[in-house]
Parts: C-alpha cells; sequence; structure tokens
C-alpha cells in the first residue's frame, strides 16, 4: 500500500461547504475577500455555511431570533463552570468539558432526526461565546454577564467579556476574525468531528472531539504560543533576528508560520495583519504590530516561511484584550460554525470514515508461558 502520511494529498469525502482554489478560500462559492469587504455578518456566515445559501431578510431575522433564544446558560452549567475555575485547568479543556456537559443535560441529545440536530447546533453555536465570555469573568472572581439579544455575536461576546459595549471599530475587528476561522476545508479539527459524526454518534460529541483536536499547538493553539513569543522577544530585548536564530538553532518549530496547503501566502493573513495594524494604532500597542512585521519578513527571506491565520490573529485577539490563554477558545467559537455544518453533511453521506494502517512490526511471534514472578510480594 501506498502511505500517505497525515493524509496528506488523500481525497476522503466531498463537500460543498468550503474550498481553497488558487490559493483563495471559498465558502460554499463566496470568496473570503469578499465576504470581509462587503462587510458581511458572522451570522449571515454561519447561516451559508450551514444551508449552503446566504440568508434573504426574513431568513436571517428568523436565525438572529432563534440564536439569541438560545444564548444563555442554566445554573447548572454556570455551577460547573465555577467549579472548573477552581481546578486551574488549561481553558480548552474547560471549552471541552462545558460542552460535553450541554450534552448531558440535554434530554433530545440522543435524537437523530434533523430538527433535533439543527436544534443542537442552534444551541450550540449560540452558547459557545457565552460560555467563554463566563469562564474569562469566574475565573478572576466576577460573575458572568447574561447575554443580549439586540446584540450581534460580535458584539456581545465583547459585552459579556466587561460590562460595556464595545466600539464600532472593535465590533468590526471582531465580526471578521469569527468570519476569519470559520471554515477551512478539511482541517484537522474539522476531520476529526466529522470522523466522529461518521459513526453516527451524537453532535456534542463530535464538537467535544472537535474541541480536543483543535487544542494542539500545532492547530489551533498555535495562536497562543505566537504571542508567547513576542513577549518573550520583548521581555529579552534583543534583535529578532538573533531570537529566531537560536529557536532555528535548536530546530524549535516558529509557531504560526507554515502551511500544509499554502505555499505562497495564506489569504486570510492579509486581512488579519491589516486588523492588527488598525487595532494597535489604536491602543497604542504599535510594537507588537511592528515586530510581527519584524518576524514575518526575517522568516521569509531566511527560510521562506510565511505566516498562517494565527500568526497576526494573536496580536488582534490580544489588542482586543483578550487573555493570551483564552485565544484558542474564540477560534473554537468561530470554527463551530464549519464543524456544524461539516457534521450535517457527514452524517447525510452516512459513510464510516475507516482508513487503513500498514503495519511495520514484529512478525512470527510464539507465545511463551510467563514464569514464576520474582516480583516481590506486597511490591
Amino acid at each position: 500500500m501506498e502511505i500517505h502520511k497525515g493524509l496528506a494529498g488523500v481525497v476522503v469525502s466531498e463537500t460543498k461547504i468550503s474550498s481553497i482554489v488558487n490559493n483563495q478560500l471559498l465558502y460554499a462559492g463566496y470568496n473570503i475577500d469578499e465576504l470581509i469587504l462587503k462587510k458581511v455578518s458572522f451570522e449571515e456566515v454561519i447561516y451559508l455555511l450551514w444551508h449552503l445559501k446566504m440568508p434573504d431578510l426574513t431568513e436571517y431575522n428568523d436565525f438572529i431570533y432563534e440564536l439569541g433564544d438560545r444564548m444563555a446558560l442554566s445554573d447548572t452549567i454556570i455551577t460547573c463552570l465555577k467549579i472548573q475555575c477552581h481546578q486551574k485547568l488549561h481553558p480548552m479543556s474547560v471549552l471541552r468539558s462545558t460542552i460535553s456537559l450541554l450534552g448531558v443535560f440535554d434530554e433530545h441529545a440522543e435524537a437523530i432526526d434533523k430538527r433535533a440536530y439543527y436544534e443542537q447546533s442552534l444551541s450550540l453555536q449560540a452558547k459557545i461565546p457565552t460560555i467563554v465570555a463566563a469562564f474569562s469573568r469566574l475565573r478572576v472572581g466576577l460573575d458572568p454577564i447574561s447575554p443580549r439579544k439586540d446584540l450581534s455575536i460580535a458584539a456581545n461576546f465583547l459585552y459579556m467579556l466587561t460590562g460595556e459595549e464595545a466600539d464600532s471599530v472593535e465590533v468590526a475587528a471582531m465580526n471578521q476574525v469569527l468570519i476569519l476561522h470559520a471554515d477551512h476545508e478539511l482541517n484537522a479539527s474539522t476531520f476529526a468531528s466529522r470522523v466522529c459524526a461518521s459513526t453516527l454518534s451524537d453532535v456534542y460529541s463530535c464538537i467535544t472531539a472537535a474541541i480536543g483536536t483543535l487544542k494542539g499547538p500545532i492547530h489551533g493553539g498555535a495562536n497562543e504560543r505566537v504571542f508567547e513569543m513576542l513577549l518573550e522577544m520583548d521581555r529579552q530585548d534583543c534583535a529578532v533576528s538573533t531570537y529566531l536564530d537560536e529557536k532555528l538553532d535548536r530546530k524549535e518549530k516558529i509557531m504560526g508560520f507554515g502551511h500544509r496547503i499554502y505555499k505562497t501566502e495564506d489569504p486570510r493573513k492579509k486581512h488579519l495583519k491589516k486588523l492588527a495594524k488598525e487595532l494597535t494604532d489604536k491602543t497604542k500597542q504599535e510594537k507588537w504590530y511592528l515586530k510581527s512585521c519584524e518576524v514575518e519578513h526575517y522568516l521569509k527571506e531566511k527560510k521562506g516561511l510565511i505566516p498562517n491565520v494565527d500568526f497576526y490573529s494573536a496580536t488582534v485577539y490580544h489588542s482586543l484584550g483578550i487573555n493570551h490563554d483564552l485565544f484558542t477558545l474564540l477560534f473554537s467559537m468561530s470554527r463551530i460554525a464549519g464543524w456544524l455544518g461539516h457534521i450535517n453533511e457527514q452524517k447525510n453521506e452516512n459513510c464510516l470514515i475507516r482508513p487503513q494502517s500498514s503495519y511495520v512490526g514484529l512478525q512470527n511471534q510464539t507465545y511463551q508461558e510467563m514464569k514464576e514472578s520474582t516480583i516481590k510480594e506486597g511490591y
């Protein structure tokens, strides 16, 4: 058998949700550049990824209402979040377990009809920003802030973090970031969700599998590591070239660079770089943008490496006042839109994903009876 490490180059399914064509990312045929230029809302993009078409005004208003009606968390979930806050757990572990708990407390979690699935999808999409914002406040001893039905997902999330309405620039930036992270073909976490869905497991299990996969430092967890790197450079007060050369000499991976698919430029980068510039100017934190540009230039010239979606998104999140260990949770808050679309598509395909492996271990082994143990009694 021909082996494709990491399934590179292997096509395992058909999809109508997103595609990468000529180094451009498209959602159901819409180029992300156009979606950003036309200032489309994240809610419209969610609808697009689920229904494969843009909503008309009535469909959009109904969709907004359905999401708004499901944003609040029960007292039980809030209590569970409080308990986890005292355990000093990784934030992505908290999100993973909380999503799983939503399934435990949903009496219809095992229902497999289309309406039940759609209800669960609405609930998960609506609640995840509330979960992230509530966790952010609870772990520092603050009470969670109830969501507001009159705000967009982007505006509502920023409001629930601080208790104050964000300005239009911040809301627009948050909306763009959510759109840019919403889906990306068959990435690792999406594939994990589809593998789970192919077994006809419940949607909560599928999303839990995706979150566990996104947690990994070479998938979604890279954005947190990017800002840790920028902070370390700042603390050491050394030249960017010196810092990077030392890391490269130690053969350490530079987070936020390189991509399995893109070899010239990640099409999302230019939008995130522009946002990073605007927000760092606005918040008087230009040094993070300038340092990021230095890193990008040096690695491109020295190693031919290009920044991916994680690199400038780290500076954008930081400029929005979001704690660094929450960065990957924000990725989840956006990517769940794509996950839910793919889970539904996979369930409709009704085909178990079960690849093969090539065995390279020992052969022709013969069983030998165990000899009398020499381990001392009570060991």
